[in-house]
């Protein structure tokens, strides 16, 4: 199937310009580190106290797990192209001021965790040396966005858009930043294609049984490095995009967060947000996305209020 009308054009903003960026793509190391205490000499008498356990990590503004303490609301983009959000349009920091200056305008009864989700897995519409149609982006682009995040305790998502790459070979590159406790993922099935077909030609897909192998993986994270909670979010434009969605199962450790990316007037983007939602397992979080630009041809952007009226209430909120 063609793309066509507002998300041709949405096709367009979202793989144009990116190509010149291949100097950015590396592949993310995934090694591990660590090293153990040394033990000492014999002796007959025990010690007086035992050392204290160590405090458990938490999430940037306290605790361990994400819902339904906190609402996440965040901003996306990447260094790679103004089209692929708002952050990193300009200087990473003044903008990730500015969107500290809106949390407090979501939280509706709850706290926010401020979010910022990095495209750090590109799609493209030329296949690149391995024939993927992706690019990386290199450790040092994420590892300054994750340092300005934790400027404003915030979470910092990887978003993949894996092309004709598997999601958990992506995922499983950037392991070395998943083992950081604010670090988590977010997965555009849109953009994952299979073999003969082109990103922005065909509208990608996945299944709910490969989701949960990413959930299960990440899952598996968290609880060796005894981590919080881990936010995966699956961003979906429509229905079709995921399907046997009820093998995504719930898995300890990982937050799952299904994000509506509907374009256009209010009218349309309430329209999707229901049809996309209907049926939705109950431990899938719901999320809303708002577009400044795609949306902002149609009239003003939805207010805090609309979405937050919403029926079910967003839980993740972000704006591209």
């Amino acid at each position: 199937m063609s793309y066509g009308g507002k998300l041709t054009r949405r096709t367009l903003l979202a793989i144009a310009g990116v190509g010149s960026f291949g100097a950015l793509a590396a592949c993310s190391s995934s090694g591990s580190a660590g090293s153990g205490p040394g033990e000492g000499g014999g002796g007959t008498a025990p010690p007086s106290s035992s050392p204290a356990p160590p405090t458990p990590t938490q999430l940037p503004n306290g605790g361990r797990e994400i819902f339904p303490a906190y609402r996440l609301f965040g901003y996306c983009g990447s260094p790679a192209a103004p089209a692929l959000g708002q952050l990193g349009v300009g200087d990473l920091a003044d903008e990730a001021r500015g969107m500290m200056g809106k949390t407090a305008e979501w939280g509706g009864g709850r706290r926010v965790q401020p979010v910022m989700e990095l495209i750090s897995c590109i799609v493209q519409s030329a296949p690149g040396a391995d024939g993927q149609y992706r690019i990386r982006l290199g450790d040092d682009i994420v590892q300054q966005w994750l340092d300005v995040a934790r400027q404003h305790k915030a979470l910092l998502l990887l978003n993949i858009q894996p092309g004709r790459a598997a999601f958990l070979d992506e995922v499983k590159a950037i392991e070395r930043w998943l083992r950081e406790p604010d670090v988590g993922i977010a997965l555009d099935p849109e953009w994952s294609v299979g073999p003969g077909q082109t990103p922005g030609k065909v509208f990608g897909h996945t299944t709910g049984r490969v989701l949960d192998e990413v959930a299960s993986y990440v899952s598996g994270l968290v609880s060796e490095h005894k981590m919080p909670e881990k936010p995966m979010v699956i961003h979906v434009l429509r229905r079709n995009i995921v399907s046997d969605e009820a093998e995504l199962r719930p898995h300890k450790g990982v937050a799952l967060v299904k994000s509506v990316d509907g374009i256009g007037p209010m009218h349309d983007k309430v329209k999707a947000y229901n049809a996309v939602m209907a049926g939705t397992p109950s431990h899938i979080h719901p999320g809303f996305k708002l577009f400044f630009q795609e949306d902002g041809r149609y009239g003003p952007l939805m207010t805090p209020e609309q979405v937050l009226a919403l029926t079910p209430q967003p839980e993740y909120v972000l704006y591209e």
